[in-house]
Order: structure tokens, then C-alpha cells, then sequence
């Protein structure tokens, strides 16, 4: 991978339906540069698909939480089979130390991500958790 291949990654990221002709103009090669570039990156799997990101108009009413799991040992496999199940669980992360998981949960109300913090404790495997709730985002790189 090339500055043109992380150039048209960055074109594509911040807006996947950007047309192929306006990323060439901006990188300065032509078109079938950038169709070639772009299929193979699909095909060596640096692309792995296109999606959508929600706005701040849906994204807004949304309570967050990162939740910590601690996990009995040789649970983990059937713990994240349990957590892909709920769908308040955006993200499921394996970490070191303290907690085994890390959690990134949405959920529309208190009322149902407190049900939601119920579900994930009540999941066999589970030894304990901690969450923390999300207040203000000042910054997030990943949007």
C-alpha cells in the first residue's frame, strides 16, 4: 500500500459513495487508475466492504456506555457468542489486565441500557462488570 492507495482510503472513508472520477481528480491520476487501485484493494481485503454511518439527527438520542466484562476462564467463547445476540452490543473488544472485555453499547433510553447492563450480567461466563457511562463526546477521530 501505497500514499495513492491511503489517499483513496481516505476519499472513500470520509464519504464511500464519492464518485471514482473525483477521487482521481484529487490524487491526480486517472479514473481507471483509481477503479484499478480500488478493486485491488477489495481483493486483498484492505477494503473489506462499505457501510453507512448514522448522523447526530439518529446518533443523538442514543445513551452510551463502555461496559468492562470480567470473564470465568474458558468462558469467553460462549460470552461473546451471548453478547453478538444482543443488539445494543456495537463492539466487542478482548483486552489485558483487569477486564477480558471491553463493550461499546448503545441503547435508546436509561431504562433499556440499564436492562441491557442486567442481560450482559446475567450471561453465564460472566464473573462481573463495570460501566461506565458516556456523557459529552469532546472529539471521536473515528467519524
Amino acid at each position: 500500500m501505497d500514499g495513492l492507495d491511503r489517499r483513496i482510503l481516505a476519499a472513500l472513508a470520509a464519504d464511500s459513495r464519492i464518485p471514482t472520477a473525483q477521487i482521481a481528480r484529487r490524487c491526480g491520476v486517472a479514473r481507471s487508475t483509481v477503479q484499478a487501485r480500488i478493486a485491488r484493494l477489495e481483493r486483498s481485503g484492505v477494503i473489506a466492504g462499505y457501510t453507512i454511518r448514522r448522523g447526530t439527527a439518529a446518533d443523538v438520542r442514543l445513551i452510551r456506555a463502555t461496559v468492562l466484562v470480567q470473564v470465568e476462564p474458558r468462558a469467553g467463547a460462549g460470552v461473546v457468542s451471548r453478547l453478538k445476540a444482543i443488539a445494543e452490543v456495537e463492539a466487542c473488544h478482548t483486552t489485558s489486565g483487569r477486564f477480558d472485555l471491553i463493550l461499546k453499547v448503545a441503547a435508546e433510553t436509561t431504562a433499556r441500557l440499564d436492562a441491557v447492563l442486567d442481560r450482559i450480567g446475567a450471561i453465564d461466563g460472566v464473573r462481573g462488570s463495570e460501566s461506565l457511562i458516556h456523557l459529552t463526546t469532546r472529539f471521536d477521530r473515528s467519524l
